[in-house]
């Protein structure tokens, strides 16, 4: 494999897919604050205005190009806007989303195909334009799957299966650029539960007024972290937030076992008579109201951090805590054996 370098963020032109919500939103934002050149793409043209405008009040440097990534075409058109603006670009992340909750069998093909063309196709149009730009010039992909990719949840079989081909897919990537000796970094990134929008832009066929995440949900800066890290390091996957780890990890230790609780949770974690705005509702086909990294349906505040992010991000100083750690707790052991007195001692005075 050769040697991949990727540039610091400041010196870097990035072009963010799913740009004006959630974790896309985030990221853009994220990325221009730490001096990247951001190219900036949705199906919402006066969101994108907006954002750019937003970040160039700031002192950023953003342009922006309408598409729907569902189209080759217009993805491509993305990438040809970027060599206009910058000159080129450094790092790719593909964040774009369809989101549908209900039975398998209460959602239509036509949405199932719809999710498919936007979820998955759309990663796989923004990967094909990168890489055609990347192959002299080295860069970063960052995909954005989910751990519903690694492990389905009832109520999202859908979008479980898109993003479970995003993971094949990214991976198949991966090991052909390898193969091919390409400067090119693949990453994916597998957020569990976010507080963004989605829920609210998801086409909901359960029946319910609304949708919800399974808690704990993370703050949707704290996956933009995650993709940023990918577009200056090289690595290969990273998980955001331990629940979801978790979740993958029975769903490879306990597979049946996790069916059982994947069942009996998707109900009540998803269901919700909340919701949420009426102007973001349905995204499906046509987009909605965005501009906005969260949700706006009640519950508790979304978590800051993920320390398993931190870990994956910082592995030699979490070796070296944990190292620290058992030490720590080895010497404690060991003091506490030697306070106490072995049986049949007697104390002489």
């Amino acid at each position: 494999m050769p040697r991949v370098r990727l540039k610091p963020l400041s010196r870097q032109a990035i072009v963010v897919t799913g740009a004006t919500s959630g974790i896309g939103l985030a990221t853009a934002r994220m990325a221009a604050e730490r001096g990247a050149a951001v190219v900036l793409t949705a199906r919402n043209e006066d969101a994108l205005w907006r954002l750019a405008e937003e970040i160039r009040s700031h002192g950023g440097r953003a342009e922006y190009q309408v598409a729907d990534v569902a189209d080759a075409a217009q993805v491509d058109a993305v990438a040809a806007r970027a060599v206009e603006a910058f000159g080129g670009f450094d790092s790719w992340v593909n964040d774009a989303g369809a989101f549908i909750y209900g039975r398998m069998e209460d959602v239509s093909l036509a949405d199932q195909r719809r999710l498919f063309d936007v979820t998955y196709w759309g990663v796989v149009h923004g990967t094909l334009a990168a890489s055609r730009h990347l192959r002299e010039r080295g860069g970063a992909i960052v995909n954005v799957g989910s751990v519903l990719g690694d492990r389905a949840i009832a109520l999202q079989g859908p979008y479980c299966a898109a993003k479970g081909a995003v993971k094949n897919a990214t991976d198949a990537f991966r090991m052909e650029f390898e193969g091919e000796r390409l400067p090119i970094s693949v990453t994916l990134i597998k957020p569990g539960p976010i507080d963004t929008p989605f829920m609210e832009h998801a086409r909901n066929a359960m029946g319910t007024r609304g949708t919800r995440n399974p808690p704990p949900a993370y703050h949707p800066r704290v996956a933009a972290r995650a993709i940023l890290h990918a577009c200056e390091t090289p690595v290969r996957d990273l998980y955001v937030g331990s629940a979801g780890w978790l979740t993958s990890l029975g769903a490879a230790l306990a597979p049946r076992l996790t069916d059982y609780a994947m069942e009996a949770l998707a109900k009540p974690t998803q269901e919700s008579e909340d919701p949420g705005r009426a102007e973001r509702r349905d995204n499906l086909y046509e987009p909605r109201e965005d501009l906005s990294e969260r949700s706006s349906l009640k519950g508790p505040p979304p978590r800051g951090r993920s320390l398993l992010l931190d870990a994956q991000m910082n592995p030699g100083k979490a070796a070296a805590v944990m190292a620290g750690l058992v030490a720590a707790l080895g010497a404690v052991a060991a003091g506490a054996r030697a306070s106490t007195p072995r049986l049949g001692h007697r104390r002489r005075w």
